[in-house]
């Protein structure tokens, strides 16, 4: 059977992690394909409320696979964190699979994210500060470090050895900050791949079988359309690669275009959205501060799910 994507059709927070709740419930697999923990999504359920970053929705059916892409960019604190948070709510992850090819949002992506927002001022993007451009942007430039890179030791120092001087160049010659400990990342990046060792798989073959053996497999898109790098707002746009768009869902989790039987657009009634750039409709005043206190999510009003800012409100 193939593959169902859900994406957002606006520049995000439309509801998809409501409908992709929906739609887990037949799916036998659930796989994220794009962005990191910049996006969120907010679960509610009998189990009660959940806020995700990087787990997909279908964690909460036992029965399912949940798979997070190797278009994801993974920051591993964020990821064994949600997963302590969900077996301490009795939520069974053994089913998790994470993709070996998956880039890793390392701490001078954090810090570079940073210090370049501060560096534009006025004309910032207003990204998450989560440091997913600049992990996605050393992806592109070949020099990213990938989740099977934290597997074995070795690998993951020659790997740190090979990028971690331009880095703290980059840090220290451009932004004039103090340069990233080597040893210290390296003990706990190490320590990070140890603890997710039982997680880490070729994702792709997995998924890939699901689709051959006529299983329902269901693409879970983050952020939205007009946020998309090549047709979104640009530049005010996330640098996430693959693509926020449907046509990008099958670059983020290795399988072929004729694979996906549909794509599904969530909208809501007026637009919304965190951080700068072009928003046409904006409305401000009482009836977009009405809008963003009333048109309510879960009962807590229009605030983003991962920076907790309050969303820019739009017909």
């Amino acid at each position: 059977m193939p593959a169902v994507v859900v994406v957002g059709g606006q520049w995000g927070d439309e509801g998809k992690g409501r409908i992709v709740d929906l739609l887990a419930r037949k799916a036998r697999v659930v796989a994220r394909y794009s962005a990191g923990n910049n996006a969120g999504h907010t679960i509610v359920n009998e189990l009660g409320e959940f806020k995700l970053h990087l787990v997909p929705a279908g964690i909460f059916y036992p029965e399912k696979t949940c798979v997070i892409g190797n278009g994801v960019a993974i920051d591993p604190e964020v990821l064994l964190g949600e997963i302590s948070q969900l077996a301490s709510r009795e939520i069974d992850t053994s089913k998790l699979a994470v993709s070996e090819r998956a880039q890793v949002v390392m701490p001078w992506h954090r810090l570079i994210d940073r210090l370049d927002e501060e560096r534009r001022g006025a004309n910032a993007i207003g990204t998450t500060g989560k440091g997913i451009g600049p992990c996605f942007t050393d992806k592109v430039a070949r020099r990213g470090i990938r989740i099977v890179d934290l597997m074995e030791p070795e690998d993951l120092l020659a790997r740190m050895r090979s990028v971690v001087d331009y880095q703290n160049a980059v840090i220290t010659g451009v932004y004039g900050e103090k340069p990233i400990d080597f040893d210290a990342c390296f003990a706990q990046y190490q320590e990070y791949g140890q603890r997710l060792r039982p997680f880490v798989q070729d994702t792709q073959a997995l998924i890939t079988e699901a689709l051959r053996s006529g299983e329902h497999v269901l693409l879970e898109g983050a952020q939205g359309s007009l946020l998309d790098l090549d047709h979104g707002t640009y530049e005010y746009v996330t640098s996430s690669v693959p693509s926020s768009t449907a046509g990008g869902a099958t670059l983020g989790v290795g399988i072929g275009p004729t694979d996906v039987q549909r794509a599904i657009g969530v909208f809501k009634s007026y637009c919304t959205r965190v951080g700068n750039g072009p928003l046409p409709t904006e409305l401000f005043g009482e009836i977009g501060d009405r809008l963003r206190d009333h048109g309510k999510e879960f009962g807590r009003g229009e605030y983003g799910t991962t920076t907790g800012r309050p969303r820019r409100i739009g017909w």
